[in-house]
Formats: structure tokens, C-alpha cells, sequence
């Protein structure tokens, strides 16, 4: 019996994560759409894991966590998984041309040696006092009673600046991650991407949130509550969708795409009428 267990062991050693993965998931009767559906996982990144292919994945850490996951998921060890999936990171994936050679936190291998951070320390300094230099030569050039008396007009318009806060300009919003929060319990969506492929779909609950992959071609929406998103590109918020209940569909919701929307219109009071007195009789 001992000799049987070894056996199993040996053979589940051998065979490579995403083998494993997919031998556990096909046991538990689970579609691959399933287990993407129930860990919010891109069935993509799932195919990739389950063919060993890493190097297709964001990074090591997606590759360490999803892994993870999907171990938990279809019933394997979640802990022997990690330990195997860092070792095949370790040995190398022949398909891998450096997508994975990243800084995965808390992975001791991957801590800077002393000389690196030293070196990142004397370079943050070198920095600050450039800046410092900067605004020394820039904003004080001088402390003769001239160059006081020439920097009185600068000096009262930052004031008057600060004193009407509504003049100053905003600076607008260009990029960054898209993320849509949703503000209300049990609300249906699909997100894929401009050929039909699935990012995620699901039922959210109040206060979850799904962040657009970086990698996601021309990302779309598809949900009957367009008004239960509030949305944010770069941690700044942008209008929803759409404040009516109705459902929308093939919405683009890049970042481009939401920040070429145009404005909602501003609603403008009507006109008011006046009516003449009557004189009495």
C-alpha cells in the first residue's frame, strides 16, 4: 500500500502544475468556464496555466496566484502547487522569453543584494537635492531688497490663486488602471473583449470591483444595471455609463474609450414667464 502511494506521488510529481490542474479539474466534472466563473480568473490565463505556458501570464506573481486559486478550487494542496510552480519558474519555460523575470514579493531569490539598494539610496538622494537645488535657484534667486521687490507681483497672484481655488485649472485625466465598483447586490455583468472573448462574468456582490486587464483588446460591458457601476481610471472618477435602468451592450470601456465619452448634458431651468396683473375693476 505504502509502495502504491509513492507510486501516485511520484507520478503527480512528475507530471508538470498544469497537468496536475487539469487531471484534478476533469476529476471534480468542472468546465474550465466554470472554475474561471467561480475564481473570477480569465479563462485565458487558465488555459495558459493549464498548459504550462507562464510566460503568457502579467507576471510571476499572476502566475504564483492564480495558480493558487485554481489549486483551491479543483481540491489539490494549494501550498505543493506554489512549491511547484516556482520550481518550474526556477528551471525555465522554453516558451518563456522574459515576460516572467519580474520582482515577486516576498520571493527571498528575488531581494536586491545590499549593493543594488545602496546604490538606489544614494541615487534617491542625488535626487532630492537636485530638486531641492531646483527650487532654491528657481524661487529664491536672490535676497537683495530688488529681487524681494521684483517677486511681490509673483508672490500676490499665487496668493489671489489660493484665495479663489475655483480659478485654478484641474488637470485632466489621460490613463491609468479602469476599475468598476459595483454599488449594488447582485448585479449581472460580462466583460470580454472585441472578438468575444470572456474577461469575466458573474454576479457581484455590493463593494466588489473588476479592474480591465492592461492586455485586454478594445474591453467591452454587457449588464442590465449600468447604473450600478461607479467607475474610476487612474483612482480618479469618471461618469457611469448610463443613470437610466436599461441594458447595455458592446460598450467599450477602455480607458480611451470612456475618456472620449462625451459629457452628460446639464440640464437648464426653463425660462421664466411673468404674468401681468390684472387691473381690478
Amino acid at each position: 500500500m505504502e509502495e502504491d502511494v509513492t507510486a501516485e506521488e511520484t507520478q503527480a510529481r512528475a507530471d508538470g502544475v498544469g497537468t496536475r490542474l487539469r487531471k484534478a479539474r476533469e476529476q471534480a466534472g468542472l468546465e474550465l468556464a466554470q472554475v474561471a466563473a467561480e475564481t473570477r480568473i480569465p479563462q485565458r490565463h487558465l488555459e495558459a496555466i493549464e498548459q504550462g505556458k507562464f510566460s503568457s501570464l502579467p507576471s510571476r506573481t499572476y502566475a504564483v496566484g492564480f495558480s493558487r486559486t485554481f489549486a483551491r478550487t479543483v481540491g489539490l494542496d494549494e501550498h505543493e502547487i506554489i512549491a511547484q510552480v516556482r520550481e518550474e519558474l526556477a528551471a525555465g519555460d522554453p516558451d518563456d522569453h522574459g515576460a516572467l523575470a519580474r520582482f515577486e514579493p516576498g520571493d527571498p531569490a528575488r531581494v536586491p543584494d545590499r549593493r543594488l539598494a545602496w546604490f538606489a539610496l544614494l541615487a534617491t538622494l542625488l535626487l532630492l537635492g537636485g530638486i531641492y537645488a531646483f527650487y532654491e535657484s528657481y524661487f529664491a534667486p536672490g535676497i537683495d531688497p530688488a529681487s524681494l521687490h521684483d517677486e511681490r507681483v509673483p508672490a500676490a497672484t499665487a496668493s489671489q490663486a489660493t484665495a479663489n481655488p475655483s480659478r485654478q485649472v484641474a488637470q485632466p485625466i489621460t490613463n491609468g488602471p479602469v476599475v468598476f465598483t459595483n454599488e449594488i447586490d447582485g448585479t449581472w455583468v460580462r466583460f470580454y473583449d472585441g472578438a468575444g472573448e470572456r474577461l469575466f462574468e458573474g454576479i457581484m456582490a455590493a463593494g466588489d470591483t473588476y479592474t480591465i486587464p492592461d492586455d485586454a483588446v478594445d474591453p467591452q460591458i454587457r449588464t442590465g444595471r449600468p447604473y450600478a457601476f461607479a467607475i474610476t481610471i487612474g483612482g480618479k472618477p469618471v461618469p457611469r455609463l448610463s443613470e437610466k435602468d436599461e441594458v447595455v451592450s458592446d460598450v467599450p470601456v477602455a480607458a480611451t474609450a470612456l475618456l472620449a465619452r462625451p459629457p452628460a448634458p446639464i440640464a437648464t431651468p426653463a425660462p421664466s414667464v411673468v404674468v401681468p396683473a390684472v387691473p381690478a375693476t
